[in-house]
């Protein structure tokens, strides 16, 4: 990936410079200097190309002189509307220009625009722009081997220009440790289903000892043991088996001389990780089929949300739980009509094995609860094609059983660009679960299908505060976005890290 780094503001010698400019200003500071140095041409050039400034908007000059390649100017939007997600948004934008070229190195000023809003500094300015110039640089491209060199990115750094680099880069430090848990991420949900089973994912999991989390990974026999028998039944149609990773992270301060002595109840994520879904008995039709490699994209969430939170040592305790399973059809295979006792103690009437990352979930989501007692858990999951029928690809289904939660989720959202639709819960839903041989039956019928899918796991919380994030319309996206690039989306990682950076940690 691009390497990211942070200098003062001086016009390159070589090489492209990205301008980023709020709307309805004249260039100034390196833009100002960029101007003179090409005669006026720069603002003469703006203003061919009908550059105002706006959000999203874009112009190229191509090899203007002064030694540049190319001068690219990307709108930022009124400077009083600013947000840190709108300069993220900038910093992908600028570097999907930087990456369109053949130059090795390339800049971006980090001017801060006069009458930006208050809470964003010279330095938050130039680290939300890194941000999102780093996000935008992933590339998933180990299984290529023919790809030409003038196909792959030349681009190798990217420096950010602004008047104070030590605090700019100190500003970035912990938000390049959420892009590395962003990466960790999109590397888990892009890899082939042959490659990443429940084994090899649990595997990778184990990487995140290096950050300082606990991992402990369990296998068939201990799960059997322990009677995660709905989660197993899942996986009963696969000679790839189960596993359930327990990721710790104690950051909070430790109080009193005890070894392990905290303050508060940690949080808790909790992830579906079914690494390829063929639906079992209840077989999926073949076209798109492919896709489903990533229904473990809850799982990969909460992967690189506990790296994240390990890699910037974020002051909380927290707990993460990943199901891995694969669904397959075969000889061995759960049935349509199979009864199964949960680790909870409630049976569930299998009517269709393609609803089976509530399965999964509920093992896990009554395990964490019984063993770490949280402040509250949050579930992601890939669980519904109904949530993409209500809300399409650009809002995750959110289901609480707190508002205050659901309160903090969504404002989370809106600040990283991860966005929620709180959705209903309630009784009449729930009802449409009832099973005339079981405790429930695990699919509620077509209407509301996302809704009662969340109704069947509130059955496995008790009174810890909940939420359920139904991923499956954001976590791949098919096309690019400014600080996204086609592909995993990672959808969740910065959302509930803010979750706990502006909420839960010890301050």
């Amino acid at each position: 990936m691009t390497e990211i780094r942070f200098a003062a503001p001086a016009l390159p010698k070589d090489g492209a410079l990205v301008l980023p400019m709020a709307e309805g200003t004249a260039p100034a500071g390196l833009a100002a200097q960029v101007d003179r140095a090409l005669s006026g041409r720069l603002k003469a050039a703006l203003k061919a190309a009908r550059f105002a400034g706006k959000k999203g908007q874009t112009a190229t000059l191509l090899a203007p002189g002064a030694g540049l390649s190319r001068v690219i100017a990307v709108g930022l939007g009124k400077a009083a509307e600013l947000t840190e997600d709108g300069i993220e948004a900038a910093g992908g934008t600028a570097m999907a220009a930087l990456l369109a070229g053949a130059d090795l190195a390339g800049a971006i000023a980090a001017d801060l625009p006069q009458g930006a809003p208050k809470g964003i500094d010279a330095a938050a300015f130039a680290a939300r722009l890194a941000l999102g110039a780093r996000l935008r640089s992933y590339r998933f491209d180990r299984y290529r081997t023919t790809e030409k060199p003038e196909d792959k990115p030349a681009l190798k750094a990217a420096t950010l220009l602004g008047p104070d680099p030590a605090r700019a880069k100190a500003a970035y430090a912990p938000l390049g440790r959420i892009a590395d848990g962003v990466f960790i991420t999109r590397d888990l949900v892009s890899e082939p289903p042959n490659v990443l089973n429940p084994a090899v994912m649990a595997e990778r999991c184990r990487a995140l000892g290096k950050l300082g989390v606990k991992v402990e990974v369990m296998g068939p026999r201990e799960l059997r043991r322990l009677g995660f028998n709905t989660l197993l039944a899942v996986a009963q149609g696969s000679a790839n088996e189960a596993r359930v990773v327990v990721m710790r992270w104690n950051g909070a301060p430790r109080r009193g001389r005890g070894k392990g002595k905290g303050g508060a109840a940690p949080v808790a994520f909790v992830g579906k990780g079914v690494t390829f879904d063929t639906g079992g008995i209840s077989i999926k039709p073949a076209a798109g089929m492919e896709d489903m490699k990533w229904d473990m994209a809850g799982a990969g969430a909460v992967v690189g949300l506990m790296a994240a939170l390990a890699g910037r040592k974020a002051k909380v305790d927290a707990v993460g739980i990943v199901g891995l399973v694969e669904n397959m059809p075969s000889g061995t295979a759960q049935r349509p009509g199979d009864v199964v006792k949960s680790y909870s103690g409630q049976t569930i009437e299998v009517l269709n094995t393609d609803a089976e990352g509530r399965l999964v979930l509920a093992d896990c989501l009554w395990y964490c609860q019984e063993r770490f007692k949280p402040r509250f858990m949050v579930d992601l999951a890939t669980l519904t094609g109904a949530i993409i029928i209500s809300l399409g690809h650009e809002n995750a289904g959110l289901f609480a059983s707190d508002d205050t939660l659901a309160a903090q989720i969504i404002a989370a959202g809106k600040a990283t660009g991860e966005e929620c639709w709180r959705m209903p819960l309630g009784d009449a839903y729930d009802k449409q679960l009832k099973s005339d041989i079981a405790d429930m039956k695990n699919i509620g019928g077509r209407p509301g299908g996302s809704i009662t899918a969340a109704q069947f796991l509130q059955r496995f919380v008790n009174k810890v505060p909940w939420a359920h994030l139904d991923i499956a319309g954001v976590a791949w996206q098919g096309k690019d976005k400014p600080a996204v690039p086609k592909g995993a989306t990672a959808f969740g990682v910065r959302l509930l890290d803010r979750l706990v950076a502006e909420h839960y940690e010890s301050r």
